[in-house]
């Protein structure tokens, strides 16, 4: 018998399901991103050819203003909250639930710990016109930034092997307040810090220079 042919048809995808998937992944990712909230303070950072980047994580991160101002943050919110609750704890400031989730889902902080609570009550934009944020402490007589280093050291658990201690201070910061910060840390027995610059083009001539523009095998 004759074989029958049967008639080739092509082959037809209908779309409408994956780009309902799609516009659906998108509206989720739209309304559960959280963006992460501006830095109360502005920095110009001296520039070197460093290129080693800032990590994400296991960081404790100060930040030095060119008045001299000092804030600190932390990444992490269950490290954060530990911090927050620890200080809370140690000084009996009082903080409430919203205080504390303000200071946990927040930016940098720079009040002395006796103005947390109020700090911590008031808006991003409430905290500038406050004048509150005159920065953490660094003087002899009154250093609390030695205590922001030890809270901020045990909130992270198991993962102080790979904690980074970065100072990012602007270009323009007063020479003895770094110094201040330094000798904090000397007394803290942190020897290795890292500064936070911008990224600039090795001096030609130089070996970096060279390293950099030597022909790839």
């Amino acid at each position: 018998m004759p074989k029958v042919k049967m008639p080739r048809k092509s082959t037809a995808i209908d779309m409408t399901a994956m780009c309902d998937v799609a516009f659906l992944l998108l509206t989720f990712f739209m309304l559960a991103t959280k963006f992460k909230p501006d830095e109360p303070v502005t920095v110009v950072t001296p520039s070197s050819i460093n290129t080693t980047l800032l990590p994400d994580s296991d960081v404790l991160l100060f930040t030095v203003d060119k008045d001299g101002r000092v804030f600190f943050s932390m990444d992490g919110q269950p490290k954060r909250k530990k911090l927050i609750e620890d200080l809370n704890t140690q000084y009996k400031l009082g903080l409430d639930d919203k205080e504390i989730k303000s200071f946990v889902t927040g930016a940098s902080v720079g009040a002395p710990i006796k103005d947390l609570k109020q700090y911590l009550s008031l808006s991003e934009d409430e905290r500038k016109k406050s004048g509150l944020d005159k920065g953490i402490p660094t003087d002899s007589a009154n250093n609390e930034l030695g205590a922001w280093i030890e809270y901020g050291v045990a909130a992270q658990g198991g993962s102080i092997a790979k904690l980074k201690y970065c100072i990012k201070a602007d270009n323009q910061t007063p020479y003895p307040k770094i110094k201040e910060i330094l000798d904090t840390f000397k007394k803290k027995h942190i020897q290795k810090l890292n500064l936070v610059t911008n990224l600039e083009e090795a001096p030609k001539g130089t070996a970096a220079w060279e390293e950099a523009n030597a022909p790839k095998k």
